[in-house]
């Protein structure tokens, strides 16, 4: 099993989905934005919730090929895993110091993010991916959404019973007050949305995309490669809707089993229709005119982890630095409401104004070719 040539599909998703999380991060006004670009409130779902169980997905795939072609290379497994735990160290410790920035305290500096998400699923998906075939992995993921479930459901929770799924009743959310009080999402101080419980089903989905990875690896025609991942993103939407109404609620913050399947749905059909587009299509001209207008997206995925990193510093400090008491978002932001706009779209223009922002960064790098890798 050897790995492909870089796949500019897989780069323009990212791209897609960092686009779209710098997007939906950064609006002009939190209390005026259009349903899809706000997560749900709790359970269901909406365009923001695919954002996150996009990069967990993409980091599966990669993980399929960059251990494909160490491992073809005869790489020594161990070594791997060293290297694996170090990067993910590393990206753990970007996570949490921009949770420390402005107020630097680690008296109360939230412990849990996305970025440190990121970090245990690579951690904990790197031995599963070296040393258990895709059938094994198959088994995996259903074991821990099993557990998940089990715990999710039957655990009691003291003063609440088993199986209340509501915001700081669960079971995770109380395993979380027990061993990280204190440094919990600051808006809840009581449950966090990427809290340790539901890391679990988080690291199925990046699993998930390994198998999607092993599938590209496999040597099967590519067109039908793109058959077959159209087909199971429908098989699993499908599978995601029925556990939303017999097991758990999709949910985000909860990371439910259909939360987890749904969205990896999505994640196969988005994929794969970028696949077909750049990489698969048998007529040339239409790979060429796809690879031109998704150059931008490609442009962005290259640096996707600096522009994720970036983009969250320069919204903080534009929030933290004010010149006179008014923070600098809020003098960029009356630039835009001057123009007449309803608030709703304002808030939306400067969203999109942040985002052309951060894509010039990106295409700076690029151009310069500075690539930075962890």
């Amino acid at each position: 099993m050897t790995a492909p040539a870089r796949l500019a599909s897989l780069d323009a998703f990212r791209g897609f989905t960092i686009a779209a999380m710098t997007l939906v991060n950064n609006p002009g006004d939190w209390s005026h934005l259009y349903s899809q670009l706000a997560h749900a409130h709790w359970h269901g779902w909406t365009f923001t919730d695919w954002i996150f169980p996009f990069f967990l997905f993409i980091g599966g795939v990669s993980m399929a090929f960059s251990l494909g072609r160490l491992a073809a290379d005869g790489a020594d497994k161990p070594a791997l895993l060293r290297k694996l735990a170090l990067r993910a160290g590393i990206i753990f410790l970007i996570g949490l110091a921009l949770n420390l920035i402005p107020g630097f305290d680690l008296s109360t500096v939230r412990i849990p993010g996305v970025l440190q998400r990121i970090a245990i699923c690579t951690l904990l998906a790197a031995p599963i991916v070296l040393y258990f075939s895709w059938r094994q992995q198959v088994l995996w993921i259903i074991g821990l959404l099993a557990l998940y479930s089990v715990l999710m459901l039957w655990v009691p929770v003291p003063g609440i019973g088993a199986g209340v799924l509501e915001p700081g009743q669960d079971f995770g959310a109380y395993l979380d007050r027990l061993l990280l009080d204190g440094h919990l999402w600051p808006q809840s101080k009581t449950w966090d949305p990427e809290g340790l419980l539901s890391t679990i089903p988080a690291l199925c989905s990046e699993l998930l995309g390994v198998l999607a990875g092993r599938w590209l690896l496999s040597g099967h025609s590519r067109t039908e490669q793109t058959v077959w991942m159209l087909l199971a993103g429908l098989a699993l939407l499908w599978t995601g809707a029925m556990l939303d109404v017999i097991l758990m609620p999709i949910n985000k913050s909860l990371w439910t089993p259909s939360f987890c399947l749904f969205m990896t749905g999505w994640a196969l059909i988005v994929f794969s229709s970028f696949y077909w587009l750049l990489d698969a299509n048998p007529h040339a001209a239409i790979r060429g005119k796809a690879a031109r207008w998704s150059t931008p997206l490609i442009i962005y995925g290259m640096n996707a982890l600096f522009i994720f990193a970036f983009s969250g510093l320069v919204s903080k400090m534009l929030g933290f630095i004010a010149p006179g008491g008014v923070p600098l978002a809020a003098r960029l932001y009356a630039q835009v409401t001057a123009l007449g706009v309803s608030p709703v779209n304002s808030s939306l223009l400067y969203a999109l104004l942040f985002n052309a922002a951060m894509f010039l960064i990106a295409w700076t790098m690029w151009r310069k070719k500075w690539f930075v890798k962890v």
